[in-house]
């Protein structure tokens, strides 16, 4: 931008952009998205066994969800549990490296976690973990 001085002169003015509020614009929108993620994954309410030994999730990766209605969710979408196969299938391209992990609720009969985990095995998939909560202790 060029502007007149007293003198008559015509001079130019230094037009650079100032980045901190964008910087703390996206400090702020990090933030959110990771306060925000992990509730995301959990959007379907399991309570999960509780187990002395639990192992952390370190990674993305394939998640079953058996609701105390016996209903059977891949990640966070409800499929019927016949089209669970084709499903794993369809979105698992290394069946015997990748993990998948399985979320039961307690209440659910052995029988439809069973017919659950009978379906991942049929799909191929030999690393299956399933997931627990840790015991709180009281001191």
């Amino acid at each position: 931008m060029a502007f007149t001085a007293k003198n008559g002169r015509t001079e130019t003015s230094l037009s650079e952009i100032n980045i901190t509020p964008f910087v703390d614009v996206v400090l702020v929108l990090l933030i959110i998205f990771m306060v925000t993620a992990p509730v995301l994954q959990s959007g379907i309410e399991v309570n999960v066994p509780k187990t002395k030994v639990v192992k952390e999730i370190s990674e993305e990766r394939m998640v079953i969800s058996i609701t105390k209605g016996q209903e059977v969710y891949l990640n966070n979408d409800h499929v019927k549990l016949d089209d669970l196969g084709a499903m794993l299938h369809q979105k698992i391209r290394d069946p015997r490296g990748q993990a998948v992990f399985v979320r039961a609720d307690q209440d659910v009969a052995f029988g439809a976690f069973a017919t659950v985990m009978s379906t991942v095995k049929a799909a191929g998939i030999t690393n299956v973990s399933i997931v627990t909560e840790p015991i709180q202790v009281k001191k």
